[in-house]
């Protein structure tokens, strides 16, 4: 298993031993502020904390795009309210495989904010409940904060002119329909960013919803020297970072605005087609 997942019976066994690990619901659903809150309500692994995808994973929309990285100083908040400690071992999970908000927070976690020991729920929530059966819907416990003070590297990710200017390979997230430009449900402008490649997050995954193994996409993942990972607003980009990691390569940087970004300058090309 990769150092950056984590299987289900193998947190049931962290979980066993009090204060060994923090768990992170990051389940989340486009367009709806209030889902992550009422889904994590509804039935969640126990003692799993609620990590919000627009409060505490981005900024408010606009010129950096749909989901702008939050300001360091707001990012550090959310962590110590939830009791986020370098010396506790996180673990970070949705319902999509990682690719919605979960793969977002272990890159903002362990490539951002530098915590040492982030692991992804291979599976996500489906892979739990296989193992633990009923979710629980209990409040969630009296956190202790925590007074971490991260330090960030801001070189994992990379801004618009890098973009531009840079002969990385730009590697994106999203549908062949909406690289294409067939149809864009989302963002005012259809279409990708000139010379980009599409690997779909979506691929990182068995049709059960785990990570492929780590051969298997040590094969099929670009091998580029320098990858740039963007998608429709740097969340599901997380997702191609997080297959690296798996696979066992150097992590591709992040184009946090990616394509919602990208379209806010009206002078910038935008490429059809495959």
């Amino acid at each position: 298993m990769s150092v950056s997942l984590i299987e289900a019976s193998r947190l049931q066994q962290w979980m066993e031993q009090a204060n060994s690990v923090t768990v992170l619901d990051c389940r989340a659903r486009l367009g709806d502020l209030h889902a992550g809150a009422t889904l994590w309500r509804t039935g969640h692994v126990p003692g799993s904390r609620h990590l919000d995808l627009d409060r505490d994973l981005a900024a408010v929309p606009g010129e950096g795009g749909r989901h702008p990285l939050p300001d360091k100083v707001a990012f550090t908040a959310s962590l110590q309210r939830l009791g986020v400690r370098p010396e506790v071992p996180v673990v970070v999970y949705d319902d999509m495989g990682g690719q919605l908000a979960a793969a977002r927070a272990w890159w903002m976690l362990r490539c951002w904010a530098g915590h040492p020991q982030v692991y992804l729920l291979d599976g996500g929530l489906p892979a739990w409940q296989e193992v633990a059966g009923e979710l629980y819907t209990d409040e969630e416990d009296i956190v202790v904060p925590s007074d971490w003070q991260p330090e960030f590297d801001d070189t994992a990710w990379v801004d618009v002119d890098d973009v531009a200017s840079g002969t990385s390979l730009k590697l994106d997230a999203r549908a062949h329909e909406r690289f294409r430009g067939d149809k864009e449900p989302v963002d005012p402008v259809a279409g990708h960013i000139p010379g980009a490649r599409c690997r779909p997050s979506a691929d990182n995954l068995e049709s059960n919803g785990h990570f492929k193994p780590a051969a298997t996409l040590d094969a099929e993942l670009p091998s580029e020297r320098e990858v740039i990972a963007y998608c429709g607003s740097g969340v599901t980009a997380c997702h191609n970072i997080l297959a690296y990691a798996v696979a066992g390569r150097p992590l591709p940087k992040l184009y946090a605005g990616s394509w919602s970004h990208w379209i806010r300058d009206p002078s910038r090309a935008v490429a059809t087609g495959e």
